[in-house]
């Protein structure tokens, strides 16, 4: 099944408990806070199911039914290299400034699902029901979000030793039915115009906390689900022409609250397995397959703000000078690295039984640089425009006033544009790199993968020490103490004349 944005839409209305502001959200499909949101989300259902876009946007399953590549299982290069060309296509639509639109988690999904033999050696029932819930999400083309953190609280406390047992979601009680879950995770980006949620914990837990150790997956309207919103972005962004990405990209983010929440069997993957938590992303193809699908992501952000760069140059009139193209030629050196590791990740990748996996070691390399590397791109851009995305009129109104109008074409003036457009350029700038949606934007590029020293120690443990150190003992193996001592005790001896 394909879902057009219509249809997507529709599924929203759903009776889901959204709380914003201190009150309950009758309808995300038409609030203020959320519309444009969703409107973006309907578009790239849309787009998927446009005829002249099927071949690039989906494929075939086992059971001959059309599904979006973002549930794709390559069994080889070729097939990993086509579905990257989809979710490239897809992720252009919002320039990567959506984290968690669906392909993110149906990532995750799918990896889980290449590693099925890591669920039936856990427990085969278990294993069940990721296979048959892989197929379900697939098969009705759901968008998913996930829950992956533990409340923050006192982080130097283990999850049971919290003042509230039940701040972090746990289990309260089971039954053959299924398990009872009590308290909070986060974050839950895009949970608003999310279908379901995937919940579990990415971070370690310790003995004792067993009962967090969870992994299952829940409609978003399910009983005892609270979702409580962040402040939105797209609330204080009315106009498309003053904020054109607040306005149509805040996914949002919300905690949730599960409020004894009845999870059935046939959604749990893991119950009270602590190790079983951290193998379902590293023994499985699971995190390196989201992961990469965040890089293909952050690879379309880093080439819209290219775009931004490139275009503020142009606008003020400096393209010619050496420093300016100094400054995009670094630019342009970094957003090619981020290109070059998402090919790195598919020509080093290998076969995990039937699936062709992208390459581990690439992929925490890219992790760990990048993290490093979007606030200094962000740096340059602000570098470049000066106080260009600063000085411009208060609002889209201002140009409905003709004696303002006036002025605004006299003092917003371009070498390379009218002041329209150079007005509509630096408000699309700031909203890019310095408004409220774009710091968040900042702070998301730092940490989506985890704290720098999680992606650091991940790029550590993948690396190839074992070959570096062999090319090292080779080299010093070449030569030895003893010889060179010998040949300056015993020089060779010159011929005599």
């Amino acid at each position: 099944m394909i879902k057009t944005g219509e249809q997507h839409i529709a599924s929203l209305r759903d009776g889901r408990e959204i709380y914003l502001d201190g009150e309950r959200v009758a309808d995300v499909t038409v609030h203020p806070a959320f519309r444009g949101a969703v409107a973006s989300i309907g578009r790239m259902f849309d787009f998927q199911s446009a005829p002249e876009n099927r071949e690039l946007m989906t494929f075939e399953t086992e059971t001959a039914t059309t599904a979006n590549r973002i549930w794709q299982l390559p069994a080889s290069y070729d097939e990993l290299v086509v579905r990257r060309q989809g979710l490239e296509a897809w992720t252009e639509l919002h320039a990567g400034f959506m984290g968690r639109a669906p392909d993110h988690v149906a990532s995750c999904i799918s990896g889980m699902f290449m590693g099925l033999d890591i669920f039936e050696a856990y427990d085969p029932a278990r294993a069940t029901a990721l296979a048959d819930y892989f197929r379900h999400a697939r098969d009705n083309d759901l968008y998913l979000t996930y829950v992956i953190i533990n409340p923050q609280a006192d982080r130097s406390k283990s999850a049971a030793q919290q003042a509230d047992p039940y701040l972090t979601a746990a289990v309260v009680d089971r039954d053959a039915a299924g398990i009872t879950v009590r308290g909070a995770k986060m974050l839950a980006t895009g949970g608003i115009m999310a279908n379901e949620v995937f919940v579990t914990c990415i971070q370690p837990l310790q003995p004792g906390d067993e009962k967090y150790a969870l992994s299952f997956a829940v409609p978003m309207n399910i009983k005892g689900l609270k979702i409580l919103s962040r402040k939105s972005y797209e609330a204080a962004a009315p106009s498309v022409f003053d904020n054109p990405l607040a306005s149509r990209f805040d996914e949002n983010d919300a905690v949730l609250y599960f409020d004894d929440v009845k999870v059935p069997w046939d959604r749990v993957f893991i119950a009270d397995n602590i190790e079983m938590c951290q193998k379902q992303f590293h023994a499985t193809p699971a995190h390196v397959y989201q992961n990469y699908q965040a890089q293909i992501r952050l690879a379309v952000k880093l080439r819209f703000l290219l775009g931004i760069a490139h275009r503020t140059a142009e606008i003020n009139g400096i393209i010619g000078f050496p420093q300016v193209r100094e400054m995009l030629g670094q630019l342009s050196a970094e957003a090619s690295m981020v290109d070059a590791f998402v090919v790195a990740m598919e020509t080093k990748g290998q076969l995990r039984g039937r699936y062709f996996v992208p390459d581990r070691q690439m992929l925490y390399a890219a992790q760990t640089l990048t993290q490093q590397l979007y606030a200094k791109v962000i740096n340059t851009l602000r570098e470049l425009a000066g106080g260009g995305m600063i000085m411009l009129p208060s609002s889209v109104k201002d140009f409905g006033n003709p004696e303002i109008a006036g002025l605004i074409g006299k003092t917003q003036q371009s070498p390379a544009a009218s002041a329209v457009d150079r007005v509509k350029f630096y408000k699309l700038a700031w909203d890019a790199v310095g408004s409220e949606f774009a710091s968040r934007h900042s702070q998301y590029e730092m940490f989506y993968a985890g704290a720098t020293f999680v992606t650091k120690g991940h790029a550590f443990r993948t690396y190839d020490w074992k070959a570096a150190a062999a090319l090292l003992d080779r080299m010093l193996s070449s030569y030895d103490l003893s010889d060179e001592l010998a040949s300056h005790t015993n020089p060779p001896s010159r011929a005599v004349a």
